[in-house]
């Protein structure tokens, strides 16, 4: 019997390809402002610590832009809209996590993407395997800091023992690492391997089967 009873999935870049639409909807915030847009690459090495961040990164002057809360508004509001023009599960993900679910494992969803957007994509794409999902709010801290991972916990009714946690950088790996359990490193999503060492990975998915294969070791 496997010694994981909940595993704790990352959401952009690990779930869902989801970049295309997160460059639309920054593009749509800097060019009504007169900003120079951005390209897939930049936007692929901007995200991973929550949407806010991504757009001070993209600004000009970041937070000290006189401008910012109002482009970043104009960001939500597109991306509320779009956040599914061009978004969609990694082939094989779901295939995973319905085998996962039937072999009676709690399945978590924690992800810096802001709440809303979170619920929604969870709820399109994971309603019959995914278990809870919980984003970005003002009330608790985002990854790399623990506390979504605890408050998925404490819903799921685990314990940081039983679960292991599945992501595609090193925000993810150091999340893993806060909240006292070991971090599955996928190779599919918006870090490479390489960078993935780096940041302290050890644990690597080729491909999504190997998240199963991995969870349910009985060794």
């Amino acid at each position: 019997m496997s010694k994981y009873k909940a595993v704790i999935f990352d959401l952009d870049g690990t779930l869902l390809y989801t970049l295309e639409d997160l460059k639309n909807s920054a593009n749509y915030a800097l060019s009504k402002h007169g900003i120079d847009t951005c390209s897939l690459h930049e936007i692929q090495y901007r995200v991973g610590n929550g949407v806010q961040k991504l757009m001070e990164r993209c600004i000009p002057g970041g937070l000290d832009n006189p401008e910012f809360e109002t482009i970043f508004s104009d960001f939500k509001q597109h991306y509320k809209l779009h956040c599914n023009d061009n978004s969609g599960p990694y082939d094989g993900i779901p295939e995973v996590l319905q085998k996962l679910k039937e072999h009676g494992y709690k399945l978590a969803i924690v992800s810096n993407k802001f709440m809303d957007a979170t619920k929604e994509l969870a709820e399109l794409y994971f309603k019959d395997t995914i278990d809870v999902a919980i984003g970005e709010t003002k009330d608790i801290k985002k990854k790399p800091a623990p506390d979504t991972v605890i408050e998925a916990m404490r819903i799921l009714g685990v314990v940081a023992d039983e679960c292991i946690y599945v992501g595609d950088s090193d925000v993810d790996i150091n999340t893993a690492k806060n909240s006292g359990m070991p971090c599955i490193s996928v190779a599919w999503g918006f870090r490479t391997r390489q960078e993935q060492i780096e940041a302290g990975g050890t644990i690597f998915a080729e491909k999504p089967s190997d998240i199963f294969d991995i969870v349910d070791n009985k060794d």
